[in-house]
């Protein structure tokens, strides 16, 4: 693994080092990874064969294994190799297909997918020892297990069905606000002016360019969702559709939104960017922050013209009014070890290059 490690420049680790790892046993999977499991920045994770319904979300903590406090924590397990139904409102625990031995100097982070945001299924990795989700430090070998709790709808899973992705990166490679600006100066990194602090921010469109519709709320009794069926689902039977005139709306709390981004972004082949909070002063919601952004979403080299950042949006205690404009959500930029040899949409599947305002891709309009 030495070997590895020296061949890398600092940075997040593109598709052909994936590859690599994977052949000197930093990564494994039980069956094997497949070829179709590597994006251009990430790999994408399997769930196992069982999932064990828990009391309550735990993370390990040091020394412990998940299994020991999955004795702790169980209530019942459920057979996923032929599909079952993972129930709206409870928190479950899938080991996942893959395992880790990342070398010195290797980190990972993990993320839902962001067909899996788009659904409001909170999906988080938890590691043997971990003090948090979806950090995963260097020198860790064991088991990936997702916790996984549905929040707006029950759906239907299957073992070897991908929920979220992992990441892994060599050093430390996020820019700075003045490398951003620099960035965006000789690659324009979002339409319109450029907020940057702390990373890119973005904006919620209120003020839609055709007629009224601003978004979708998740509706509170709707059918089961089988994550397998893609179109499948009229939108009108799990979604309401927001609209409003005044470039504004009031959240409910408890409730789900879908709403997209004023800004088209793109990421440079480069580099790769992941959703973060922008500030918990701005108001009393959570934008969903789901997936990450792979080199050349968005952008010519991969065959797009920016796209726009759809926003999985919760409030919380209290209603708040989101205002047309309003920044809500910012994109950290991290290098690329190298450059991909592959670029999202170029090639490869990538359901989202282009989009707008987009529901997840088990449902179609009517």
């Amino acid at each position: 693994m030495a070997e590895t490690k020296t061949m890398l420049a600092p940075g997040v680790l593109p598709a052909q080092a994936l590859r690599r790892m994977i052949a000197a046993g930093a990564l494994a999977g039980q069956p094997a990874i497949l070829p179709d499991q590597i994006q251009p920045a990430s790999l994408d994770l399997r769930l196992g064969t069982v999932a064990y319904r828990v009391r309550a979300s735990f993370l390990a903590g040091n020394g412990a294994k998940v299994a020991d406090r999955l004795a702790e924590f169980e209530m019942h397990r459920v057979d996923l190799t032929h599909g079952a139904v993972l129930e709206k409102g409870c928190v479950y625990v899938v080991p996942l297909m893959e395992s880790l031995a990342l070398p010195p100097g290797i980190t990972a982070v993990a993320n839902a997918k962001s067909s899996t945001g788009r659904l409001d299924l909170l999906t988080r990795t938890i590691t043997d020892g971990g003090t948090e989700f979806d950090r995963i430090p260097e020198g860790y070998a064991g088991p990936l297990y997702a916790e996984v709790c549905p929040r707006s709808f029950s759906v239907l899973v299957r073992a070897g069905q991908r929920l979220n992705q992992i990441r892994f990166r060599q050093g430390q490679s996020v820019l700075s606000d003045a490398e951003l600006r620099a960035l965006h100066a000789l690659d324009p990194l979002v339409s319109g002016e450029a907020v940057i602090s702390e990373g890119l921010g973005f904006s919620v469109d209120l003020k839609p360019a055709k007629g009224d519709l601003l978004g979708y709320r998740a509706k509170p009794h709707t059918g089961v969702i089988d994550l397998d069926r893609i179109g499948q689902y009229p939108a009108r039977d799990f979604w309401e559709e927001v609209r409003a005139s005044d470039a504004r709306i009031i959240l409910d709390p408890g409730a789900f939104y879908i709403l997209v981004s004023r800004e088209a972004v793109t990421i440079p082949p480069d580099y790769a960017a992941e959703m973060a909070p922008y500030l918990a002063m701005v108001g009393e919601f959570r934008v969903h922050y789901a997936g990450f952004f792979d080199p050349g979403f968005g952008h010519a080299a991969a065959g797009g013209s920016g796209s726009r950042g759809v926003l999985e949006v919760r409030c919380h205690e209290a209603p708040f009014v989101l205002e047309h404009g309003q920044v809500v959500g910012r994109l950290v930029y991290e290098r690329m070890s190298e450059r991909p040899d592959t670029l999202y949409g170029a090639g490869i599947s990538s359901n989202y290059q282009g989009q707008g305002l987009k529901l997840a891709k088990q449902f179609r309009m009517e």
